[in-house]
């Protein structure tokens, strides 16, 4: 059975860290979310091949799978998700399955969609108007309905499909977005009201998060990082740590990474290769850092992602927060990550101000960002790539140049 993997699209509800990257590159437990899906596809023994649909940025996932040896068709147009998948329509064999390059999935939910002839993976959501929501009768889907303004259900469409080669005899037509949409083969099989034709809802067991904005990459690292607990992998330190590093966690540290005294880790906490932390730093919560990072004296990082090559290096706060690669924080940089009210942080995307749904959010920053010591960021805002800050500088409002 085939795996086809749409990574085609450019995301701009993730923006700024996706200006410089596709969003199935983005790093969660230092892996990309390809990665992840990579490593789970795996684990499906029916899986014997995976096909992944590129586009926008392309060279960058190119330079990925390359080392994998997969199998890459380009989607020169993004005409929606139908039309990603005409790409491949001639070198698929029989039954297939299509799923999301910037949603992570699992192995198990996979494998138990690919029973059926023909499924829809769905998954229990708390804010199902954010969705395409499920309607099904003894896990017969009956109706699919769009981001819904009152409750009709909460089990969504997580952006798993299991399809065979009978799909493509139905000619797609263009939405009202003016995109071929592959939603509208699954309502066309359910539409038919054949016995051959009946689209079973799989409901995810084991996992599934969705990125659909940059504060959602935090908590699927909180759920990666965690899975370190109790696994072979616990407090595998393969760097240097000096007297007086305490550790009340679980951690992984990377090669040629130097634990320096004085370093104080409370939580799960993964730590690339060629880092230096410390002397006298303390993370705490469910924190990934990249490979090439300095975190440095009196510098306090809470559940937090920092990407490669980036620097901390002394007396700054880093809460609630994804920095991209590259990044220098003058000395003294602190991101704020609670309101005075204690409401939910909101976030501007695309000129619309949308809530976080998170009480705690610090800022997200892209690649090749400076700030100057002594910055200040207020919680929600975003920094885009390769732009600073001065010495001293408050960050009200969102930073584009």
């Amino acid at each position: 059975m085939q795996a086809i993997i749409l990574a085609a699209g450019k995301s701009t509800r993730t923006y700024p860290l996706t200006v410089t990257m596709p969003k199935p590159l983005l790093k969660i437990a230092n892996k990309t979310i390809l990665e992840h899906n990579l490593e789970q596809l795996a684990l499906v023994k029916e899986i014997n091949e995976v096909i992944i649909i590129i586009g926008y940025q392309k060279e960058q996932i190119i330079d990925v799978i390359a080392k994998l040896k997969l199998r890459y068709f380009e989607q020169k147009e993004q005409l929606g998700t139908g039309h990603a998948l005409m790409q491949v329509k001639d070198i698929l064999h029989d039954k297939f399955i299509v799923m999301n390059g910037d949603d992570l999935f699992s192995g198990k939910d996979i494998a138990a969609a690919i029973k059926h002839k023909y499924a829809m993976l769905g998954v229990k959501v708390k804010d199902p108007g954010r969705f395409g929501i499920l309607l099904a009768e003894r896990n017969k889907l009956v109706d699919i309905v769009e981001k819904p303004q009152t409750f009709v259900g909460n089990i969504a469409n997580s952006g798993l499909y299991v399809f065979d080669k009978k799909i493509f005899d139905y000619k797609l037509k263009k939405s009202s977005r003016g995109e071929y949409e592959i939603i509208d083969y699954i309502k066309h099989l359910v539409k038919s009201n054949k016995t051959d034709s009946i689209v079973t809802v799989e409901t995810v067991s084991d996992y599934w998060h969705s990125i659909g904005y940059p504060w959602d990459l935090l908590e699927a690292n909180e759920f990666f990082v965690g899975k370190i607990t109790g696994s072979a992998s616990k407090n595998k330190i393969d760097g240097e740590k000096e007297d007086n590093v305490i550790i009340k966690g679980n951690i992984i540290v990377g090669k040629g990474t130097k634990l320096l005294a004085g370093t104080y880790i409370e939580g799960d906490v993964i730590i690339g290769k060629n880092c230096k932390i410390g002397p006298n730093c303390y993370l705490r919560g469910s924190i990934t850092i990249g490979n090439n990072c300095h975190i440095g004296q009196a510098v306090e990082i809470k559940n937090s992602i920092i990407g490669d090559n980036s620097k901390v290096p002394h007396l700054s706060y880093i809460g609630d927060s994804v920095i991209g690669d590259n990044v220098n924080l003058g000395a003294g940089t602190i991101t704020a990550n609670l309101r005075h009210d204690n409401l939910n942080i909101k976030s501007l995307v695309r000129d619309e101000l949308v809530d976080s749904g998170r009480r705690k959010l610090g800022v997200i920053i892209a690649d090749n960002v400076h700030t100057g010591i002594h910055t200040t960021l207020y919680p929600g805002r975003k920094l885009w790539p390769n732009t600073s800050t001065l010495p001293g500088e408050i960050v009200k409002k969102d930073k584009l140049s």
